[in-house]
């Protein structure tokens, strides 16, 4: 095998990997049902946004569940033709895979030419999370390359952290950088990224009083309409109580966890040796302490993987792969409630992602702690490593 040869596979990977998945889309006829979820708000953006959160589509009967910033955003969607806007969404997400990677592997450090990514893309493709995003027509992509894109700007770059208000208020989870900003020092980015946020809240008022004061109000808490806190869709800490006290709405026994994990997982990160770290586990506990964290949430495993990897744990970062790929939550019996009444030995499968979560957040918590204590000699240790300690239904909007 040539030069040219060997430099060309990654390439001809990539397109071996884009093509099976497109075939799979055609021959399962995939619904991409969260597009039709964003098709709709834009409709009714443009009938006044009245009817903003009181419509639910598909077979699913999925709402909106977006502040009213985002409808707006989606307001193109209502005007393009279904299949159009399907194809788009699809070769979009993509295409935002090949960025993720990029920006995951400038973001943790390591130098990776074209030729790289593309070969790494094809394999991040059928990671479970990344795979249900670009299967749903989610924006899961999207929003974590905007994310990562802001914070990998030069230090004291012009409205850096701006992008990551907008992107809050699209979807306001990544509210969770805001606070690990302030908490590491970062007080201009983090100013920025609340003057972005305030500034979608502002937008959306304006174009959509009546759908503001509703979401503001009232949708904002009503967590249900997101869907069953309890099925092994779930991959928050909520779903993971749930599943294991059989018992679909775990109240404190969730709250009181999720509780101690935001501040664990803030203070890690706040902690950690290097910015990277500190964002992975910044994503790390805005996912788990998220009364909802869908499977396809997730795509931020790209990135830890990319962290870790750059650390030279080569292990562990193969060891996540196979997780983060094996779909151990969609081996088990999960059609009507039978997630509430898993055995014992199937709740670690049903809920993968969040014990992997908590480990690696116990683990970095506990290296924050060691590296505070003085060395023999006087001086502290270089943080560790994340480091991890477990193993590892329908579409949502």
């Amino acid at each position: 095998m040539n030069a040219r040869t060997r430099a060309a596979g990654p390439f001809v990977l990539l397109a071996a990997s884009v093509a099976a998945f497109l075939v799979l889309c055609a021959l399962e006829a995939v619904p991409m049902a969260d597009v039709l979820v964003y098709r709709a708000e834009g409709a009714a953006v443009l009938a006044g946004g009245g009817d903003l959160y009181g419509f639910a589509v598909t077979e699913w009967q999925l709402p909106a569940t977006y502040p009213p910033f985002a409808a707006l955003l989606f307001v193109p969607a209502a005007v393009v033709p279904l299949s159009a806007l399907k194809g788009a969404f699809l070769l979009g997400n993509i295409a935002l895979v090949v960025v993720l990677v990029r920006l995951s592997c400038r973001f943790a450090g390591p130098r990776v030419s074209w030729a790289g990514v593309c070969g790494v893309a094809a394999l991040a493709l059928w990671l479970e999370p990344v795979f249900q995003t670009v299967l749903f027509g989610q924006i899961n992509l999207a929003l974590a390359c905007l994310i990562l894109w802001d914070l990998t700007r030069p230090p004291g770059a012009s409205g850096k952290g701006l992008a990551l208000g907008i992107a809050t208020g699209i979807k306001l989870t990544p509210a969770v950088f805001i606070v690990y900003l302030f908490l590491a020092g970062r007080r201009r980015e983090a100013a920025h990224a609340v003057a972005g946020f305030v500034g979608t809240v502002a937008v959306g008022a304006l174009v959509l009083p009546y759908a503001s004061g509703e979401f503001w109000t009232r949708r904002l808490y009503e967590t249900g309409r997101v869907g069953k806190a309890w099925i092994v869709d779930n991959q928050s800490l909520q779903g993971l109580v749930a599943r294991v006290l059989h018992d679909a709405e775990p109240g404190l026994l969730w709250a009181v966890p999720a509780l101690v994990v935001a501040v664990a997982g803030l203070y890690a990160a706040r902690t950690a040796g290097t910015p990277a770290r500190g964002v992975v586990l910044a994503a790390l506990t805005a996912l788990l302490v998220s009364p909802i964290s869908w499977s396809h949430h997730w795509v931020w495993c790209v990135p830890l993987i990319a962290v870790v990897w750059a650390e030279g744990r080569r292990r562990m970062a193969w060891a996540l792969a196979a997780l983060f790929t094996a779909r151990t939550m969609w081996l088990l019996p999960h059609e009507g409630d039978l997630d509430l009444h898993l055995a014992w030995w199937q709740q670690p499968l049903a809920s993968a992602y969040p014990l992997v979560g908590v480990a690696l957040l116990g683990g970095a918590v506990a290296g924050a702690h060691s590296t505070s204590q003085p060395a023999p000699g006087g001086t502290n240790q270089a943080p560790p490593a994340i480091e991890a300690r477990s193993p590892g239904r329908s579409p949502v909007a």
